[in-house]
């Protein structure tokens, strides 16, 4: 564990709410925690450098040091009562195994005096009750389907271990069994994918897999199941656990008699197949019942339920800005443990607004938290070490849970990401690669060159994130007259997008300084608060990719992937999309003729040079690593204008999957070159409102060269400043 690490219950907050804040801390004294702004993130000691501003905070002060725990894993759990096991009985599930290996895993646990588990292994199926235990000859194999089945008949406990066929029947059961020596009492507690507390107090022995349809019979039953246990199959079904029910949240519902429901705990994956999935249905709002099952996984985790350290109750008059709760080993030495957690105020109902607003992308910043980008090397080692940047990375820190960029244990995708945890990731200082050209910086501390630039030429702003567009939606930007992205606001919800795309056609002016925005869908849910779910549906640049059939969002039903794929692509939006991808390196921009007519000379005033941005902090140029360009086909306005051109790229660069119908070897490599360009782009609509787009996430890099008196400052301020005189 880190020393000295916490989170916040929100990421922002308008003046008159309170943000909870929970840390956990291994320190042997008191830590102490105070307010700052955060003016700049780029430790770069050539660059803007990292700047924080001590501002007063009524919880300012010394707090206890208490170190807190994680316990990762999902399962779900069951509070029972009247479930006798004396006489005969049946427990019937049907599991997917992802992971086997030489570590137990547990299926299904009942606590009825004794512990009864149902744990599996490579080798097979096994039986355990208290120390006594038995296990079935047969070996599993990962991503088959299997019905387990425990059938009680007076003092004797049998497990069946039956595979299953895609058509249902399959070949015959392996059988074990137990002499109990003495009975069980009714069962208290039913526990899915996991054993139960250990000493510890955390649920262990996860499994990797899929669990579907656990139901619970009087009398022995060894015949095979139905697809669906219902009453009338079965006149004495005491239990059925419908994971097809509540796919959308974290509740078990029983269809039994008895109502035994129960929760899901750390956001196991729903909304994936079962064993009778036919195909003839991809969604599961049409056909629920072939999406009855769960995958559980052993790194699974949405709440580290933190208890509140101390809270901070934002003042009527603070001004909006980017702050930090600052949580410090030492008061006056900077060598002790220190962690600056990111808070986003946004001005209050009735506080003034600026001309300006930068919305930072919260949701990109949470899909990719603490994305272990496997580059933690000893060149990266060494930077961290030589700038004395922020010094934790995802790779040494599991235990803080995983980004939708990385694979869970078994191989699958992580489809969900929680805000209620530590982000290493976005923390000032952060860096994200060796850029032996610039700083490295992604994501948060990337868009902290924008706020630095924003200070240096005095341009008031006010900021505001993905969340608030998520909650009031276009009224959130209203009241601007210029509205700038970051560098990478890549992953939008439908109320997100709606929000940008409704400023613009009602007259706003939207400035898009990044590349690979408004790419991904993601869906939100009120029922599991603080989280993101994608769906890496058939194509897009992406580290994993969706099952079959699993395109469909859980929380919401709708079809994950690409916005492009959901009929918005980015160009209808801001006039460009992504195009091309390489390195973390940049290159630069080429005016073109039309650049130097008349009707665009306010936007290159005092820039004489035809290129631009071949200088920079991200990757040393500011057309780099991911590129966008217009494509009138997918909607860039007719009205649009390219103005710059990127050229100079490595051979690294190659254009997006869905740019391609072949391989580029194949047959395309000619388009497939000519797809490799950032572009620059301008456009305005008849209700007064225009686009300024840049086409490259490393554009903002090259704002604070030169001391921020440079050509890319310069035509961002001809563009904020244009906005704001109409």
């Amino acid at each position: 564990m880190i020393s000295l690490v916490g989170y916040t219950d929100k990421f922002s907050a308008r003046p008159g709410e309170t943000i909870s804040v929970k840390v956990s801390s291994d320190l042997q004294s008191p830590y102490h925690a105070d307010l700052v702004r955060i003016r700049s993130a780029d430790p770069n000691p050539d660059g803007p450098g990292v700047i924080v501003e001590a501002v007063p905070a009524a919880f300012a002060g010394t707090y206890a040091s208490v170190k807190k725990p994680i316990h990762a894993g999902s399962y779900g759990v069951v509070a029972t009562t009247g479930l006798h096991m004396d006489g005969q009985w049946t427990v019937c599930l049907r599991v997917q195994p992802w992971l086997l290996n030489d570590r137990d895993q547990t299926v299904l646990s009942i606590q009825a005096g004794e512990l009864l588990s149902v744990v599996i292994r490579r080798e097979g199926g096994r039986l355990q009750i208290g120390q006594a235990r038995c296990e079935v000859s047969a070996p599993l194999h990962e991503r088959q389907w299997y019905e387990l089945r425990l059938i009680g008949d007076q003092g004797r406990i049998q497990l069946m271990q039956t595979p299953l066929s895609a058509a249902g029947l399959g070949q015959p059961s392996s059988t074990a069994s137990l002499e109990l020596q003495s009975p069980l009492g009714a069962a208290t507690q039913v526990v899915f994918a996991a054993a139960p507390r250990n000493q510890e107090g955390a649920f262990h022995q996860h499994f990797n897999g899929r669990v579907e349809h656990p139901f619970w019979l009087e009398g022995a039953h060894d015949s095979p199941a139905p697809l669906m246990p219902h009453t009338y199959l079965y006149p004495t079904l005491l239990a059925w656990w419908d994971f097809s029910q509540d796919i959308e949240s974290l509740r078990i519902s029983d269809q039994g008699p008895f109502k035994f429901h129960g929760k899901m705990v750390n956001l196991p994956t729903r909304a994936v197949r079962g064993p009778f999935w036919t195909g003839q249905s991809m969604s599961w709002k049409q056909s629920p019942g072939e999406y009855a099952a769960v995958h559980f996984h052993e790194d699974d985790l949405y709440d580290c339920d933190w208890a509140t350290d101390f809270a901070f109750a934002v003042p009527h008059d603070l001004r909006s800005g980017v702050y930090g709760i600052r949580l410090r080993e030492r008061l006056n030495d900077s060598s002790g443990e220190e962690d600056i957690i990111p808070v986003f105020i946004s001005p209050g109902a009735a506080s003034p607004r600026a001309k300006v607003a930068l919305v930072m992308s919260t949701y990109t910043y949470q899909i990719y938290a603490n994305y272990d980008r496997k580059n933690h090397d000893d060149s990266l080692k060494a930077r961290i070490a030589q700038w004395g940047t922020y010094p934790h990375h995802p790779a040494e820190n599991k235990q803080f849970g995983l980004s939708c960029y990385n694979l869970h244990a078994d191989g699958s995708g992580v489809t969900f990401s929680t805000a209620r945890r530590p982000i290493l990731t976005m923390r000032p200082a952060y860096i994200a690669y060796t850029d032996l050209r610039g700083s490295g910086l992604r994501h948060f501390a990337a868009d902290m060159h924008i706020v630095a630039w924003l200070e240096a030429k005095g341009i008031e702003f006010d900021i505001l994130t993905d969340h608030e567009l998520e909650k009031e939606g276009v009224g959130a930007l209203q009241p601007y007259q210029a509205v700038l992205t970051g560098t990478h606001p890549e992953y939008q919800s439908k109320a997100t997008l709606d929000a940008f795309r409704d400023y613009i056609n009602g007259g706003g002016r939207l400035a898009y300084l990044g590349g690979n925005g408004f790419y991904w869908r993601v869906a939100v849910s009120d029922t599991v608060p603080d989280t993101l779910e994608v769906r890496r549906a058939e194509t897009g640049v992406r580290s994993w990719i969706a099952q079959p059939g699993e395109y469909y969002h859980a929380f919401d039903g709708s079809y994950g992937g690409l916005w492009r794929n959901n009929g918005r692509a980015p160009q209808q939006l801001v006039g460009i999309g992504f195009s091309a991808q390489g390195k973390f390196e940049g290159s630069y921009y080429k005016r073109l003729d039309v650049s130097y007519e008349p009707q665009f000379a306010w936007m290159f005033q005092g820039i004489p040079d035809a290129t631009l941005g071949d200088f920079g902090y991200s990757g040393g140029g500011a057309a780099g690593f991911e590129l966008d360009r217009a494509d009138p086909l997918l909607g860039t306005p007719p009205q649009a204008t390219v103005l710059c051109r990127s050229e100079g790229h490595s051979s690294t660069f190659g254009a997006t999957l869905e740019e391609l119908i072949a391989p580029p070897a194949y047959k395309e490599g000619d388009k497939a070159a000519s797809l490799v360009r950032a572009e620059i782009v301008y456009f305005e609509n008849d209700q007064g409102g225009a686009v300024f787009s840049v086409g490259s996430i490393t554009f903002c890099g090259s704002l604070p060269w030169n001391n921020f008196d440079n050509s890319i400052s310069t035509l961002l301020g001809n563009v904020v400043g244009h906005f704001l005189s109409r």
